[in-house]
């Protein structure tokens, strides 16, 4: 089983996305488990403010440091004999990819911080293991992230998808983008679905997939073709 600690100032916005469908079921079959972990249950003041203004001015509020440290030392204790991996969610992190999620998949004890208002205290970044930018964008807080990681990390782990070779020809997973895919109605609008398909050849077909993901990736995502 994958343990995944969120801490976040927001944690009832993840309770529509991962009641519904393969996030629901991997938490249902015990093939995973979420926690939520509020940052303002480690303020020590009356308000349970959990930022500050920024040291030298400048805009926006700050996340603390000592309030992001006692919510991950927290998070670390429930599971002690668990290895756990810790991951800021940062524009400034190393961009995700499907390599990434793999491997996050492998893991018993995931924790994400989600970052909030302006930014983080630096010294912040100390304390956990890495750090993970889902694309050069900016959010209002790395709550989206963390839903991205949890999807794609989730459905990779065994048996949570209903046939599990549904991930091996996918877009990233060979390092190419994955081949145009067709159902019925045969014909709709004069567009017609490639006769191979329609065969009933398993070589052509095959073949004809390993060609349009090639095609498809040369014209859409070159750059994935110069790494391999």
């Amino acid at each position: 089983m994958l343990h995944i600690s969120i801490l976040t100032l927001f944690p009832e916005l993840f309770v529509s996305p991962f009641s519904q469908s393969i996030i629901k079921r991997a938490i249902d079959t015990n093939k995973a488990s979420l926690e939520y972990v509020n940052f303002r249950d480690f303020s020590t003041d009356s308000y349970k403010s959990v930022d500050d203004h920024p040291y030298g001015g400048g805009q926006g509020m700050i996340l603390r440091v000592d309030i992001i440290d006692r919510a991950l030392t927290h998070a670390k204790i429930k599971y002690p004999s668990l290895t756990t991996r810790s991951i800021l969610l940062d524009p400034q992190g190393t961009p995700y990819t499907q390599a990434k999620a793999k491997e996050l998949s492998s893991l018993e004890h995931l924790v994400l911080v989600c970052g909030h208002y302006e930014g983080i205290d630096e010294r912040a970044r100390k304390l956990v293991d890495e750090e993970i930018s889902i694309g050069d964008y900016i959010l209002t807080g790395g709550e989206i992230p963390a839903m991205v990681i949890v999807d794609s990390v989730v459905r990779l782990l065994p048996q949570t998808l209903k046939k599990s070779e549904a991930t091996i020809d996918e877009s990233f997973t060979v390092n190419l983008l994955e081949y145009p895919q067709y159902t019925r109605p045969e014909t709709y609008k004069s567009r017609h679905v490639p006769k191979v398909l329609l065969s009933g050849n398993h070589q052509k077909i095959d073949q004809w997939r390993k060609d349009r993901a090639q095609e498809r990736t040369a014209a859409r995502r070159p750059d994935m073709l110069r790494g391999k």
